[in-house]
């Protein structure tokens, strides 16, 4: 049921103003001569619609507000012509501050009832108020009844407003629900910087790109085709798939930006559509590109526990320089990807690279040769590009060379230890302890019993 309608109150209120009127002249407490307001009665709801529609009061709340102060004014000057006759007067008071409130709240209440007042006070000052304050048994029921069937006909329409916007509300926040839930899952398709992005409003869906330096990053696993043709389709799908979750973690972890998986590859960039600076971007992607170079280890242990003998191992490559970078493709259908030199020339190194290298070209060695250890593998001619390009090999960071190091690695037949101290919680240091300790008492007794 919708609202009751402006016009509709009015007309209701008018009936009942004009009802007051006529059982006060009967009844003798008002002069006959009050009866022209019958006429201004059924004119009013007609005057205020016209105005209304004038003015534009449904695309502008505050019109209708104001109008109902006018109403109020209008108001005010019939209860000052009774000459404050109490019933009648509080009655057609009462119909008016109802309306306000439902309206416009304490505000509009609060300058209804001064305006109000100040129009009934302006006239009895000029004619005086009645000389008999006792109102007549019909005036009081007439006031009483039609003040009462005013407001409980604009409640009950209220209260059916209330719960129609309930409805309304619970419906909207179903439907944000399942699109937030839809969300979240075509959020699958998109790298988080970027869904971020397009969902705060920072970047809009259309097709546009720009220049910037970014660093870019490629790998794949060496060995895989091999796997391929020793491993069931579905058991090779949930290693590939098991794989590229961890790797993205470790992408994520350090920022970088996801843009496909093609095979057994992953392309990452840094610096877009969030950059931490030039320098710092690179240093994010060298740094995750050695720990998933240290990650491997832990996951090749993890497979070969699966029964998977054949040793994986990932070859990495980076550039840095600017690429062009937005959306490409259709209106209808978007990739937001990178494209230029400095992307063949990633994907070059990371062709070039031995199971388990990380090669950069050399405007990356440049921006992270301060904290990491590289060493020079001389030249490299790439299409694109004029001159050779001078190539280097990630060693690793310099905090983690020499004795002072954070990680000690051993992988043997029957043996594979990846222990990096400076990422093992307190709580864990006894159990691992124990392990070793349990490991090395294993062999000792293993290696006594060959001797005797």
């Amino acid at each position: 049921m919708p609202p009751l309608p402006d016009f509709n109150g009015r007309v209701l209120g008018a009936a009942a103003f004009c009802g007051i009127i006529v059982a006060g002249v009967v009844d003798g407490i008002f002069p006959e001569s009050l009866l022209w307001l019958l006429a201004a009665g059924v004119f009013w709801p007609h005057t205020i619609l016209f105005l209304s529609r004038k003015l534009g009061a449904d695309r502008q709340p505050r019109i209708r507000q104001y109008l109902l102060l006018v109403e109020c004014i209008s108001g005010g000057l019939v209860i000052g012509l009774t000459g404050l006759t109490p019933v009648p007067s509080l009655a057609m008071a009462l119909m008016l501050m109802f309306s306000c409130l439902i309206v416009g709240g304490l505000y509009l209440w609060f300058y209804g009832t001064l305006l109000l007042v100040a129009a009934a006070g302006l006239v009895v000052g000029l004619l005086g108020v009645t000389e008999d304050f006792t109102t007549p048994l019909l005036t009081s029921l007439v006031s009483l009844a039609g003040t009462g069937l005013y407001i409980c006909v604009t409640a009950f329409y209220t209260h059916q407003q209330a719960r129609i916007l309930l409805a309304a509300k619970t419906q909207i926040q179903k439907q944000r629900e399942q699109s937030i839930a839809l969300s979240d899952k075509l959020s699958k398709y998109l790298s988080p910087q970027v869904w971020q992005s397009i969902f705060t409003g920072e970047r809009d869906v259309r097709l546009e790109t720009r220049r910037k330096k970014l660093s870019v990053f490629f790998s794949d696993i060496k060995g895989f085709t091999d796997l391929s043709e020793e491993m069931e389709p579905e058991a090779l799908t949930e290693l590939l798939n098991n794989y590229f979750n961890e790797m993205s973690e470790v992408a994520l972890r350090y920022g970088g930006t996801i843009d496909k998986f093609v095979g057994d590859s992953i392309m990452i960039f840094f610096g877009d559509p969030s950059s931490r600076g030039q320098k710092e971007d690179a240093l994010a992607c060298v740094s995750m590109a050695v720990d998933m170079r240290n990650h491997m280890k832990i996951m090749r242990q993890r497979w070969r526990s699966q029964g998977i003998r054949t040793p994986l191992e990932i070859r990495m490559g980076i550039s840095s320089g600017f690429v062009t970078v937005g959306n490409f493709g259709a209106e209808n259908r978007m990739d937001y990807t990178i494209i230029g030199k400095e992307v063949n020339l990633a994907s070059r190194l990371e062709q070039l690279a031995e199971p388990g290298q990380i090669l950069v070209s050399y405007e990356t060695f440049s921006l992270i040769k301060e904290r990491i250890m590289c060493r020079d593998k001389g030249e490299i001619t790439v299409k694109g590009f004029g001159r050779p390009v001078a190539i280097y090999e990630v060693i690793d960071f310099r905090r983690d060379l020499g004795p002072n190091r954070s990680f000690l690695e051993h992988e043997h037949a029957g043996f594979a230890m990846y222990l990096d101290s400076g990422k093992i919680a307190d709580n864990d240091r006894k159990a691992i302890l124990q392990a070793l300790e349990e490991a090395a008492e294993r062999l000792r007794v293993e290696e006594e019993s060959e001797q005797t």
